[in-house]
């Protein structure tokens, strides 16, 4: 993950969650006693963002110390503890609920994405996400994706070339926007992977009749579209199903011989994994 992102990601979660400082801490707890606490599993899964969770440890508190005993991406289950974590009290309460945000989203998106990957296991097809992200939260739930099982499509509009639907129709046809693209990309000395979406078989012939690009989008088909397009295109470029597939329908897909199945549902569509993080080794009064 992108080390420079992580830093502000992290610093502004810090900003937001504890601001000028966590007044409820400070008032109940003197400043310098330690304490200890565990990350209790409290729904079965896979879980992401252990490694995420130690920056922000680190980054509020370099003497806090980490110990983990699951990793990123294993399975885990009711009652597993992923890790402890030791030092002053106070920094382990004002870093708590940020920790628990990251790993319980993450984690849930790992969860969801290996569901997926989990019913096509035994094709070729590779499970993909999409731009359907929380505004901030990119980096680290495609990372998640890909702790889960999936495969990362582009991660913004600035790392490739994807022409949909309207692009088509606001250049005048899916000719001119393949053509104006390469000159584009010529022009600029960009050298981008392009990938067009297409709506029907009669536009799968004109993109393979153009050529030049990478990967072909075959948006909202149906299998048997589909698998009649695939038999069209021949390996001649990639292939990718899209549009509406859930986890009931993507092995019908992955089926039909695709390289890829995207799925917006990974990121906006998903269940937080259940934990908390509990204080042990304390003195009950």
């Amino acid at each position: 993950m992108n080390k420079n992102y992580l830093d502000k990601f992290i610093r502004n979660a810090f900003s937001e969650d504890i601001g000028e400082g966590d007044h409820t801490s400070f008032a109940c707890i003197p400043n310098d006693t330690k304490g200890k606490a565990q990350l209790l599993i409290k729904q079965n899964g896979i879980i992401a963002g252990i490694e995420v969770a130690k920056q922000v440890f680190s980054k509020f508190d370099e003497n806090l110390i980490v110990k983990t005993f699951i990793n990123d991406g294993e399975k885990v289950n009711i009652g597993d503890i992923a890790f402890t974590v030791e030092g002053k009290k106070v920094s382990i309460l004002q870093t708590e609920r940020i920790v628990l945000n990251i790993m319980q989203r993450m984690s849930g998106i790992a969860t969801q994405t290996n569901k997926y990957v989990e019913k096509i296991k035994d094709l070729k097809t590779k499970v993909l996400d999409t731009r359907k992200t929380t505004p901030g939260l990119r980096m680290l739930e495609k990372a998640a994706v890909k702790i889960g099982g999936g495969v990362n499509h582009r991660m913004g509009l600035y790392d490739m070339i994807m022409i949909k639907d309207n692009h088509v129709d606001y250049s005048g046809g899916i000719e001119n926007a393949i053509n104006n693209t390469k000159t584009y990309l010529k022009k600029n000395n960009l050298d981008l992977k392009i990938e067009v979406e297409v709506r029907s078989i009669d536009e799968v012939n004109k993109t393979l009749k153009i050529g030049g690009i990478h990967r072909i989008m075959l948006d909202n088909f149906t299998p048997e579209q589909t698998k009649k397009a695939v038999k069209i295109i021949n390996n001649k470029f990639e292939t990718e199903s899209s549009g509406g597939i859930n986890i009931d329908t993507i092995r019908s897909y992955a089926e039909c011989g695709v390289d890829y199945v995207s799925v917006g549902a990974l990121t906006h569509n998903f269940q937080s994994l259940d934990m908390s993080l509990k204080a042990i080794d304390y003195v009950k009064l």
